[in-house]
């Protein structure tokens, strides 16, 4: 897929006032003509990476037929990063990529893009610890999780995504002494509520993304870090 010039000079404009920061954009369709519709990007960190806000999302959709997400890279190249790919996916939509310094541009479409389970690089909202924990349910057990937004820091926002919604999802409360393959432990992490979510493998060890480090096997056992900040194990209704 190919944006008119006009668009990319806008958003390239867009780019340029938003910098250092990421700036955001849609394209999109309305009386047969493409337009560019800027976005607010509420990342916590900007610099690093973009949360589109949803209401603009909205906004543009009522307007017209979106086609294609823009957004910037002010200190790299113009190529997709792993998370970018991973929402490229999630919203099936063409993203391009502009580094406002440069004037380059990049593009990556939707191509069946899957991370692997260790070795992912963080990005709250895309890749993270429920991310690890909805990608995995689908793979392994053939369980599809819903899809929530979740704010950067939303559990010192009043939020409680864990606890408000795991019932919904078909999982249920049951005794640490209990564990077994495949349940959930969920664990207060400088946090008030619980807000990182582990799959326990079996043998002591769990599977889980931390925030800022790429996701990894780690023990749990007795006694241990994870282990004490340990606050619910869940299991799906399934097992």
């Amino acid at each position: 897929m190919n944006i008119n010039e006009a668009t990319k000079a806008k958003a390239l404009v867009h780019a340029k006032e938003q910098a250092p920061r990421e700036s955001v954009g849609l394209a999109y369709i309305v009386k047969g003509r493409e337009r560019y519709f800027p976005c607010k990007n509420q990342a916590e960190e900007p610099e690093l990476h973009f949360c589109l806000d949803p209401s603009d999302y909205l906004k543009c959709e009522q307007q017209g037929e979106i086609v294609a997400v823009i957004h910037s890279h002010p200190t790299a190249k113009p190529i997709p990063s792993e998370a970018d790919k991973v929402a490229c996916e999630r919203n099936n939509l063409p993203w391009f990529i502009v580094n406002p310094n440069t004037e380059e541009w990049g593009y990556y479409e939707p191509s069946g893009f899957k991370l692997p389970y260790v070795g992912r690089q963080w990005a709250h909202g895309i890749v993270d610890c429920y991310a690890l924990w909805k990608d995995w349910y689908k793979g392994e057990l053939n369980i599809e999780m819903s899809e929530y937004n979740r704010e950067d820091n939303w559990w010192n926002k009043g939020e409680n995504l864990y606890l408000d919604n795991f019932k919904n999802e078909g999982m249920r409360e049951v005794k640490v002494e209990e564990i077994q393959y495949a349940d959930i432990i969920l664990m207060n992490i400088e946090s008030p509520v619980p807000n990182h979510a582990a799959i326990y493998l079996g043998e002591n060890i769990i599977l889980h993304h931390v925030t800022n480090r790429l996701s990894s096997r780690d023990v749990y056992k007795r006694g241990g870090y994870y282990y004490k900040m340990t606050a619910k194990v869940l299991r799906h209704e399934s097992r």
